[in-house]
Parts: structure tokens; sequence; C-alpha cells
């Protein structure tokens, strides 16, 4: 089975001044990886037009998936869909069927200038369902456009999930010892080189050092296991 891959563009200048802290990442990596997509890359980026128009670019031919998070609601700093319009080089339009769940959402005595932006979306855009505030993301080829709100991007992922194909899952296996970096260090390099395709790291905690191995070569991976516990043995 292929690797699949993805990156997760966060948009926000809450977010790079850190009022808001995003926990979309966390949340995102794990569901992918349940299903097989690896999160490879994330960027976070102001609430420019230049800037979300080149890290969509940049990414979405670099990787299967894409998804962002924020700047999709119905302030003047929202400029997400226009911005991932441009970059496809579509038009921003009225999406009738945005238009008609916020309709129904808010009353038609309700629906103003500003909750009618939400349903402005380029023109080849698929909704992604929000069954929270109604608004919908959107889909524009491999690029997933979501809310910045926790639980409305988590929302918006279920109906995302269901447009994902998966690949070979990555397995992780973990070794805990109480020595420091420094020590395993040299050795743990040595191993690295041995496996390229298996992602090694150490992570150091109170009273000792924890050594993930990650890999979607199963064999490669236990093999790597078993020579470093063989190398703390004797170490």
């Amino acid at each position: 089975m292929k690797v699949v891959t993805a990156a997760l563009i966060i948009i926000g200048d809450e977010i790079l001044s850190g009022r808001t802290q995003d926990v979309n990442l966390n949340f995102l990596a794990c569901n992918l990886s349940e299903i097989g997509i690896n999160l490879s890359e994330v960027r976070v980026v102001p609430d420019l037009e230049k800037e979300i128009i080149d890290a969509v670019n940049a990414v979405r031919k670099k990787f299967d998936y894409v998804f962002t998070s924020g700047g999709i609601g119905p302030t003047h700093d929202d400029i997400t869909s226009e911005s991932i319009a441009k970059a496809f080089g579509e038009q921003v339009i009225k999406n009738q069927e945005a238009a008609e769940i916020l309709i129904k959402h808010y009353g038609e005595k309700n629906v103003n200038e500003a909750r009618m932006k939400m349903a402005m979306l380029p023109s080849r855009a698929s909704l992604l369902d929000n069954p929270i505030s109604s608004a919908p993301g959107f889909r524009i080829e491999n690029v997933f456009v979501m809310a910045g709100i926790p639980k409305i991007f988590q929302a918006m992922f279920v109906a995302a999930k269901k447009e994902l194909i998966g690949g070979k899952t990555k397995k992780s296996l973990e070794i805990k010892i109480s020595l420091t970096e420094s020590i395993i260090a040299e050795d743990f390099a040595i191993l690295q080189k041995k496996y390229p395709q298996v992602a090694m790291g150490s992570y150091p905690f109170d009273g000792g050092t924890s050594l993930i191995f990650r890999s979607t070569d199963y064999e490669a991976l236990e093999k790597a296991k078993s020579e470093m516990e063989v190398i703390l043995k004797n170490a």
C-alpha cells in the first residue's frame, strides 16, 4: 500500500500572536494516523492573502491532502475562502446550497450580508457539513477548508473523512530507558543510518529517555528496535 501524506495550514493572526492556542493540529494528526495518512508538514500563516495563496499552492502539489483551519467566518478578516479561490484561479460565487443552509439555520429575516459572506465560495467547491453552526466548510481538489474553532473543525473533519483514502498505517514502538540522551546518542545515530526507513527520535523525561521508532516497514521497525535493545544491554 502507498504511503499517503497530508499537510495542515493553520490560518490566523490570533494563533501567531498567542491569543488563541491551537488544538486542531493534535486532533488532525491523531485522526489521520488512524486511517493511514501521515501528517507530514504544518504551516502557520497570518490573515494575509498572499501568504495563504503561497502556502496553499506550495503544499497542495507536494502532498496527497491539505487541510486548512481558520478564516472562513463572517468578519472582514476572514479571507480564507477568497484566498483559496485565487490559489486555484477560481471565481468566488454565492454557493446556492450553502446559502440555503444559512437561511434555514438563521431564518430568512436574520440573514444579513455578513452571514451570507460565508456562502461565498470558490466556484468548484463542494461542501463539508457543519452540524454545529451550519456555515459549511468546503473542498476543492485535494484541499479541505475548515473552521478554526475546534469543535467545528472536528465536526467538519467527520465529513471530510468520508472522502479520504488512506494508505499503510505507520506503526510506533517505544523503549524507555533510565539513561540520558547523550549516552546513547552515537549508537542511536548509527542505527538510524542503518535503517533510514524507520524514523527514530529520543525524548527525555524526568528520570530517563524515551526512544521512539516509527515506520510503515514493520519488519525493519522490529529489527531496529531489537538491535537497539541489544545495544542498551551492553551500554
